[in-house]
């Protein structure tokens, strides 16, 4: 075993949180230090050239579309992330949605121009919609500010905002209730009468979760966030942003290094001391911050230091509780996708290669999540197919693409195990893709798939769950992830999380980072504080008495 080196930080996790956080801290002044499993950083927020097949077709192996960041801006500004490389376009349109008759639906950032889609259906869900975007802004308008800083703290700007919200929407209360209480299943029914318009609606919830739960009418600001800040995507890939994290990292004096899987955070008497690596090396430091999954964080600090009943609270919160979790197939073609057949039924020149597509019904939607539950694969399609490189060319050799099929629902732990049908699985998504999209099938050069036992393997994370914690108004604030754990602080002095297992939850937006760096710097200055007074104690015990 190597001598301890110390810092004042030591970050578990080199995800796009572990470096916010970092950057956050290394702003501040402090000697930090970034720790990253894999050989390169980046987590969730990453992407490489990952097909041997196909070694010039980039591949997102988690997370593409740029929402959550564009709902909080201010860690790439205040990172100036752009001096180090990090550039994002907005997709136009953000989503569509193809129905199996060949019809569409466009989610325009614009509002009134989804209305005038909807109006294609039906007037009478025209009108609807309109009327529910009032309800779905005003949930966004108190939901936001508060999204926006650390819960813990007083925040009485955001809290006067938020008021302000729900008194300026007082009108729309009961509405807000059903919602906020009610399923995003149930606000789609009782609400649209055309099975175009359902479908769109649960195909877009539905990528947050199941949408027969309780509570889970939340999802609906997915279609608020769409509206009001667009979805982007990050030019050269979403590896641009995390490099670019990183370079400013470096560029403040931090440390990063990679291929370092932590095998102990190390703590005595009540508080953290530092980490151990799997190689032996330690690495002391006066506080620990781990992005990874809360349940992974605590599991990994010495026995004993963490009272029982708070291991087994953190092992009973909700990670794909409900039994399903996403399916990510990469494609690499030798030509383009084409999406022909409903390009022409629009008939007004848009180019649908160039956005996400949303593919299903809503009866294939309530399938896939109850068929997952019971560890069965969903038999009728439902995913979202996206071609990267239509938006940024240099992500594929010229005149080809590479392909990003998501199944938001499949089965955790389907009852003949991942690797018996890993293959047939991922055909049938590809063939249900072909069934929408030409191209596929015909000029495949390579293929990737990952389930959830990967992702839980390779993220770090419980059950395959991207956003470590299932999204519900149970679990989220200082309740997420588990109540005890979900403060400025946590049972073992100087250890934080600060992944998306905190507020404000998944999402690639590096917020719950830049919050743990605020919490350690008011841990450390309380620290040095403390440190002070006791050394002038001390002082003034052993100073001699000049006293006549």
């Amino acid at each position: 075993m190597t001598a301890s080196q110390n810092h004042d930080v030591v970050i578990v996790g080199g995800g796009h949180n572990g470096l916010s956080a970092a950057c956050y801290l290394a702003a501040a002044g402090k000697k930090v230090l970034v720790l990253e499993a894999l050989d390169k950083v980046g987590g969730m927020a990453s992407s490489g050239y990952l097909l041997p097949g196909a070694p010039e077709h980039l591949v997102h192996p988690c997370a593409l579309d740029m929402m959550s960041m564009r709902v909080h801006p201010r860690v790439p500004l205040e990172l100036e992330l752009e001096r180090h490389g990090f550039r994002q376009i907005e997709l136009t349109p953000g989503y569509v949605y193809l129905h199996p008759d060949g019809t569409s639906l466009v989610f325009w950032r614009d509002p009134e121009r989804t209305a005038a889609e909807i109006r294609r259906y039906s007037e009478r869900d025209a009108e609807a919609f309109v009327a529910f975007m009032k309800v779905v802004n005003a949930f966004i308008d108190m939901a936001v500010p508060m999204m926006r800083v650390d819960p813990t703290e007083l925040n009485l700007g955001a809290k006067f905002a938020a008021f302000r919200a729900a008194l300026r929407n007082r009108k729309l209360k009961p509405e807000l209730m059903a919602l906020l209480t009610g399923s995003a299943y149930q606000a789609a029914i009782e609400r649209f009468e055309h099975p175009v318009t359902i479908s769109a609606m649960c195909c877009l919830t539905g990528l947050a979760g199941p949408i027969t739960s309780d509570g889970s009418g939340i999802y609906y600001a997915l279609l608020g966030f769409l509206h009001r800040f667009g979805v982007g995507r990050v030019v050269g890939g979403m590896q641009s942003l995390s490099n670019a994290m990183a370079s400013r990292l470096r560029e403040l004096g931090g440390d990063i290094v990679t291929s370092a899987q932590v095998s102990e955070i190390l703590a005595g008497r009540g508080r953290v001391r530092g980490v151990r690596l799997a190689d032996g090396r330690e690495f002391g430091a006066r506080a620990v911050i781990g992005t990874c999954h809360p349940k992974v964080t605590l599991d990994l600090v010495t026995p004993g230091q963490i009272e029982p009943r708070l291991l087994t609270r953190i092992a009973h919160a909700p990670a794909n509780a409900h039994g399903a979790s996403p399916v990510k197939v990469d494609m690499a073609l030798s030509g383009q996708i084409s999406l022909k057949r409903f390009e022409d039924q629009r008939g007004d020149g848009l180019d649908l290669r160039k956005t996400c597509l949303l593919i299903g019904t809503v009866e294939a939607v309530l399938e896939n999540f109850s068929a997952s539950g019971r560890g069965e694969v969903p038999t009728l399609p439902y995913l979202t197919i996206t071609a990267p490189s239509a938006v940024d060319p240099s992500q594929a050799p010229p005149g080809q693409d590479t392909v990003y099929l998501y199944p938001p629902a499949m089965p955790v732990a389907p009852r003949e195990g991942w690797d018996a049908i890993r293959e047939r699985v991922t055909q049938q998504v590809i063939d249900q893709a072909s069934e929408y999209v030409d191209g596929l099938r015909t000029q495949e050069i390579a293929r990737r798939m990952e389930a959830a036992p990967d992702f839980t393997r390779r993220l770090n994370t419980v059950n395959g769950c991207v956003v470590h914690i299932d999204t519900t108004s149970m679990r989220s604030n200082t309740l997420r992830p588990a109540y005890g754990l979900g403060g400025k602080t946590l049972p073992v002095a100087g250890l934080y999380f600060g992944g998306a297992g905190i507020h404000p939850g998944g999402g690639v937006n590096g917020m719950p980072g830049r919050i743990a760096a605020q919490r350690v710097q008011r841990f450390l200055a309380k620290t040095i504080t403390d440190e002070l007074a006791e050394s002038i104690r001390s002082a003034n015990v052993l100073a001699p008495d000049h006293a006549a």
